[in-house]
């Protein structure tokens, strides 16, 4: 069993696309949009898993926060494979005006993370 995609509704689809893109390297399909308007990409990751972003004006905007989270869907977490890719791109997500949330550090668990914030301040977990 693994896990084929997780999905993201947003609020500015090519938005979320491009950070996507650019800080991940992720391969992106084409636009699909249906006859209601619903609107999404599927970008994969080297892994095959996918992440799907979707949007459509049916769905209400979410309630995140840079300081409060919600229930539902809490993070993604991305293993970039080092410390040092964690670091790396941690500092290249803050010089380019993301937040870290928090990070680059060892968990009271034992992971090396940092967690940061997508343009639609949905929590992205860096670990080594």
């Amino acid at each position: 069993m693994y896990i084929e995609h997780v999905a993201i509704w947003c609020q500015d689809l090519e938005q979320m696309r491009a950070f996507y893109q650019r800080y991940f390297a992720l391969e992106c399909n084409a636009k699909y949009t249906n006859a209601r308007g619903f609107q999404s990409y599927f970008l994969r990751f080297a892994s095959g898993c996918r992440i799907e972003l979707m949007q459509w004006e049916q769905v209400n905007s979410g309630h995140n926060e840079v300081e409060r989270q919600f229930l539902g869907l809490g993070h993604i977490a991305l293993a970039l494979g080092s410390r040092d890719a964690v670091d790396s791109l941690t500092q290249q997500l803050q010089q380019d005006g993301y937040t870290c949330v928090s990070g680059p550090r060892v968990t009271g668990d034992g992971y090396y993370e940092s967690c940061i914030l997508d343009p639609e301040l949905n929590r992205i977990e860096l670990c080594a």
